[in-house]
């Protein structure tokens, strides 16, 4: 598995990274063709915050822990991706009746896209995308009372959302073509 870290209001060092490639190497045991782990550290105040995501084949297991030592949110979330895998690898056991949580996790895979083809779009909005900038952006979500709004942002001359977050701050999605 390779890690991917970065650090918010934090210096990452190497015994940081080792602690936490030592601990999260753990999951692979429990869950193949892990590719790759994104972690992040931040202090927020008194609290030290783990982040960890890791993109599976159509499932995203994320974990986020706060504590007063950065040592011990990497612990805690650990053990709470560990109990997200048992708890998804349980469902899959019962859905499929015994089949290998890769076979599983194939079909389920499987019957979400084919879950999808069958979505059926009952409303369709249109609306004028007005060149503003992100601050504009999130002043006119506010005032709508909406949770997200798209706009076409006028420094890059591309359509972007932003997002209110759960912790009240915003967010703001960029398309990327690879």
């Amino acid at each position: 598995m390779k890690f991917e870290f970065r650090g918010k209001n934090i210096e990452v060092t190497q015994a940081l990274k080792d602690y936490a490639e030592k601990r999260l190497s753990k999951l692979e045991k429990y869950i193949e063709d892990v590719r790759t782990a994104q972690v992040a550290f931040s202090i927020e105040g008194e609290k030290h915050k783990v982040e960890v995501t890791i993109p599976l084949n159509g499932i995203i297991l994320r974990g986020e822990e706060a504590t007063e030592d950065m040592y011990a949110s990497i612990d805690a979330v650990q053990e709470k991706l560990e109990r997200q895998i048992e708890k998804y690898k349980t469902r899959l056991y019962k859905h499929h009746k015994a089949a290998g949580f890769k076979q599983a996790v194939a079909e389920e895979v499987k019957e979400e896209a084919e879950k999808e083809e069958g979505f059926k779009i009952v409303r369709t909005k249109r609306f004028a995308l007005k060149p503003m900038d992100a601050e504009e952006a999130i002043m006119q979500m506010n005032l709508l009372g909406h949770s997200f709004f798209v706009f076409f942002n006028a420094e890059t001359e591309e359509v972007n959302v932003v997002y209110r977050r759960h912790d009240g701050n915003y967010g703001l999605i960029e398309p990327h073509f690879d």
